[in-house]
C-alpha cells in the first residue's frame, strides 16, 4: 500500500489539498449534535469521522516514506 500513501501525501500536500482537508475536517469534526440525534446518524457521523482519520494516517504514512 506504499504507492497509495504516496499519492495521497502529494495530493494534500498542494495548497488546494491542503484547504480541501481542513474543510473536510471542519465539516466533520465540529459537527455538534442535539440530545435527539438517532443512533444511525451517530454511526454515520462516525463513520465520517474515520475516513478523515483514515487520510490524515495515509498522509502522515505517505510523508514518512518519501
Amino acid at each position: 500500500m506504499n504507492e497509495i500513501e504516496k499519492q495521497y501525501a502529494r495530493t494534500f500536500a498542494s495548497p488546494s489539498g491542503k484547504q480541501v482537508l481542513k474543510h473536510l475536517k471542519n465539516l466533520i469534526n465540529n459537527k455538534i449534535f442535539g440530545q435527539n440525534i438517532s443512533d444511525n446518524d451517530l454511526r454515520w457521523w462516525a463513520g465520517q469521522r474515520a475516513l478523515i482519520q483514515m487520510i490524515e494516517n495515509y498522509i502522515k504514512k505517505g510523508n514518512d516514506t518519501v
